[in-house]
């Protein structure tokens, strides 16, 4: 019988969410929008089929903390989550935190990994200060570079999270 399973995508507004599912898909993902903002509020999501016939659901959360409701009804079930954070924003370890702290339960049951956005410069240029936070949270996972608009890059992400839930028997 064919399984489903759910990873989620999450992170601030602006740090690619949106193109890391869609680079995945085959299809356009399906949006949908989340209460009356001028500003639109989107979970984008898709299906992918894996070549052992299991269903893998993408789903990028909104990145905005009003939602933090969402973000656990979106969690239970999923088995692994992908933190994307922008290097660029005023305080990205202080963004990671937040992330952290909002899944902490679906980290510490399934997996996680970190993605440093980048466009083409280097975006890790304080590595270990993001692993620093991760691990004072409890939390260690990989935390890598990633060009969301590359599929292969995105890509790696979803391989680093099943490779953590097949080393834990998950």
């Amino acid at each position: 019988m064919d399984r489903e399973h759910r990873i989620l995508f999450t992170g601030t507004i602006g740090v690619g969410k949106s193109t890391a599912v869609a680079n995945l898909l085959d299809a356009p993902p399906v949006r949908t929008t989340l209460g009356d903002s001028p500003v639109p509020v989107a979970i984008d999501h898709g299906d992918l089929r894996l070549d052992n016939g299991d269903r893998l659901r993408l789903y990028g959360t909104p990145g905005q903390r009003r939602f933090e409701p969402t973000w656990r009804n979106l969690a239970d079930g999923a088995i692994g989550l992908v933190v994307l954070v922008d290097p660029g924003r005023p305080d990205p370890l202080a963004d990671l935190a937040i992330y952290l702290e909002n899944f902490t339960d679906l980290i510490h049951r399934t997996a996680c990994v970190v993605g440093i956005a980048r466009d083409g410069h280097d975006a890790l240029t304080a590595s270990d200060a993001y692993a620093e936070v991760a691990a004072h949270l409890g939390v260690v996972c990989p935390i890598v570079p990633v060009d969301v608009r590359d599929r292969a890059q995105v890509l790696q992400l979803v391989d680093l999270l099943l490779v953590q839930l097949e080393s834990r028997g998950l």
